[in-house]
């Protein structure tokens, strides 16, 4: 068994290429690895005891470069041995250089001492955010020199006065209640933004941090000066908020103020609040602005705007441009209609004085709606949208005045947009249906013809009279395909009461609106209805108004007399009723007068008639005679009537006296009777 060498650390068991080493006196040092200091071998006995059994069988090896000595070397007393039957102890690791960190020997990189209270306390004072030390009580504990400087006093002061106050906590119910449950332990930080009060009357705006210190009954109240960036937000803010050329407030600010003031009555429905609202625009600025140029038109809102805020300004109303001429002065607390009534007829009576602008002396006028309803339950949307009605009924109405919002109008008007948003669908749909009122010759009393007039079987309004839809769908253009299924069922009629009374056929009148023939190729489509029908083109007689062929030149003068020479007849409708130019009944293919109701309404009176009326009808009818055309007579409604008009010498009539509009059948009838 091989002599083994123990040391502090571990077991060595030399090998014979050690021994080999030993033995041949290799020079010191020459075996071993570069920068390997030989360990100073201490004194021992020559004699090892053998390896006690309890030890492991193998030790761990020293590194082949370790020199030792033969076994029983004797030692020499002149010097200390270099070399001993014992392997070299390990040296001692050389001492590590100080890490100024501190940090390098620790697993994690963190110190393996904690930081000293001291050196918290150091950084707190040292620090440039402003912090103070509070208590569980709200009461402050320490405060540092920054806060000291930003509320320009000393620090120590600060000391023992309540947080809450410092930092202005109590401004609302909801922040001291975050607040205190901070301090509680139940809520872990709170941020707000406060005005705090500095010696002197000045103020700051500040943003206070409010949070619990890790491992303590404390917290920790930090406060950041914010007034640069507030002050920043403000300027931004404002230019956001108002109209460069007016400096009032703009759109976005309106509508704020707006909601704002709808949302706090929403809150208090009981408080019997109301809100009132001028919504006005200035009649004739886009002429001003067109000639005059945009700098003179911008120079003249500011000027206006300037007069606006003079009237609004006694009683702090809001006043706000819109966009372009228009502008909005919003009563936020309106004591009733007629203080709103009174702010239109001020503002009006304003701007009707003539505005010195650019070395011009320019005027304007304006057209105001005016709404004032209960502020509980309205909707800004609502508002608003009954504020621009209110101001198109008064530019309807004639410019240059005021108009207060009628719900019954506007219920009105709110129907008239339901028709004419559901006219066209209502063609396809087939809800339309046609009466025929009769037109009876005054002399001998028989039916000549008949006048198709369109109905309305509409599904939530009931059966609608013409004048209910026609100017609708005029305006709509959905008169275009109304037009073209009236003007085919009634051929198909007319052809059938033809079939059935070939000896005394009738004819048909069919009313026409004027864009039917610009909007539409109208002579195509009459002689492509007459094709499918089989209805002669004598027995249809189309009607326009005067106004609708007063000064027609062009596309509508051509399709006229191209239909004249198809053969059928041309009637104006209503004559008489506009401004007359009896030029044109030479120069149009026209078949046809039909003298208006009011004329026919002055023979009713037996006893007192009008010798006016009668005068001008029987002019009328002359001059129609001796243009080679016939006259019908509407709104006959009495003997008398048909009789006196008979005499005069009027063609035929047509009227309630004889017949109503009736459906088809009742027609068939009359005329089979």
């Amino acid at each position: 068994m091989h002599e083994t060498c123990t040391t502090d650390l571990y077991e060595y068991e030399p090998t014979s290429a050690t021994r080999e080493r030993a033995v041949s006196g290799s020079p010191e040092g020459q075996d071993r690895a570069p920068r390997t200091t030989l360990p100073v071998i201490p004194d021992r006995p020559a004699a090892v005891p053998e390896r006690p059994a309890a030890l492991p069988d193998r030790a761990t090896p020293l590194p082949d470069r370790a020199t030792v000595l033969p076994d029983r070397a004797p030692a020499r007393a002149d010097r200390a041995p270099a070399l001993s039957d014992h392997p070299p102890a390990l040296p001692d690791p050389p001492a590590p250089l100080p890490d100024p960190s501190g940090l390098s020997d620790h697993p994690s990189g963190l110190p393996d001492r904690p930081p000293e209270p001291s050196d918290y306390r150091t950084a707190f004072h040292a620090a440039r955010l402003a912090m103070a030390i509070v208590g569980r009580d709200g009461v402050v504990l320490d405060a540092n020199p920054a806060l000291g400087t930003l509320l320009s006093t000393d620090p120590a002061l600060l000391t023992a006065r309540d947080a809450a106050d410092l930092a202005d906590l109590r401004e609302d119910a909801r922040t001291w209640s975050e607040y205190r449950e901070v301090l509680l332990g139940r809520r872990g930080r709170l941020l707000c933004t406060r005005r705090l009060k500095r010696p002197g009357g000045h103020s700051l705006w500040a943003e206070i941090t409010v949070e619990p210190v890790p491992d303590s009954c404390n917290v920790l109240l930090s406060v950041t000066d914010i007034s640069d960036r507030r002050d920043l937000q403000a300027r931004l803010r404002h230019l956001q908020m108002h109209d460069p050329v007016t400096r009032l407030p703009n759109r976005n600010l309106f509508f704020d103020k707006l909601a704002s003031a709808l949302e706090a009555a929403s809150y208090d429905p009981g408080s019997g609040r109301r809100i009132g609202l001028c919504y006005l625009d200035l009649d004739g600025f886009k002429a001003i602005n067109d000639t005059l140029g945009h700098r003179v038109g911008d120079r003249l809102l500011s000027a206006v705007a300037q007069r606006l805020v003079e009237c609004a300004a006694p009683d702090g109303h809001l006043v706000a441009r819109l966009g372009g001429d228009e502008f909005a002065l919003l009563v936020e607390d309106s004591e009733g209609t007629e203080q709103l009534c009174e702010l239109a007829r001020t503002v009006l009576a304003a701007l009707q004085r003539p505005f010195d602008v650019s070395g011009q002396r320019l005027s304007v006028s304006a057209s105001i709606g005016v709404v004032e309803r209960p502020a509980a339950g309205i909707h800004t949307t609502w508002l608003m949208q009954a504020a621009d009605t209110t101001l198109y009924w008064a530019k309807e109405d004639g410019k240059a005045r005021w108009t207060l919002f009628d719900p019954e109008r506007n219920a009105h008007r709110m129907t008239r947009q339901a028709l004419a948003s559901t006219l066209r669908p209502a063609v396809e749909r087939e809800e339309f249906v046609l009466d025929y009122q009769p037109l009876v010759g005054l002399v001998d009393g028989a039916v000549r013809g008949v006048e198709a007039l369109v109905r309305w079987n509409h599904p939530r309004f009931g059966r609608l009279a013409p004048n209910r839809f026609i100017s609708l769908a005029e305006d709509s253009g959905a008169i275009v395909p109304l037009g073209r299924w009236v003007l085919e069922t009634a051929c198909r009629q007319a052809r059938a009461w033809q079939l059935a009374h070939p000896r005394a056929p009738i004819f048909v009148s069919v009313n026409v609106a004027v864009r039917q023939v610009w909007d539409s190729d109208l002579v195509a489509d009459v002689g492509a209805i007459l094709a499918r029908t089989g209805l002669p083109p004598n027995l249809l007689q189309l009607e326009l108004t005067e106004s609708a062929v007063m000064g027609s030149a062009g596309r509508p003068s051509q399709a006229l007399q191209q239909l004249s020479d198809m053969g059928i007849a041309i009637a104006i409708d209503d004559f008489g009723t506009g401004y007359s130019n009896l030029a044109y009944l030479s120069r149009l293919p026209v078949s046809t007068l039909k003298l208006d109701g009011s004329f026919v309404r002055g023979f009713r009176a037996e006893e007192h008639p009008n010798p006016a009326d009668e005068t001008i009808v029987e002019a009328l009818v002359d001059l129609a005679h001796r243009l080679g055309l016939s006259v019908t007579a509407e709104g006959v409604e009495s003997a008398e009537q048909a009789e006196r008009l008979g005499r005069i010498g009027c063609d035929t009539g047509q009227g309630w006296f004889y017949s109503r509009a009736v459906a088809p059948d009742r027609i068939s009838a009359l005329l089979a009777g």
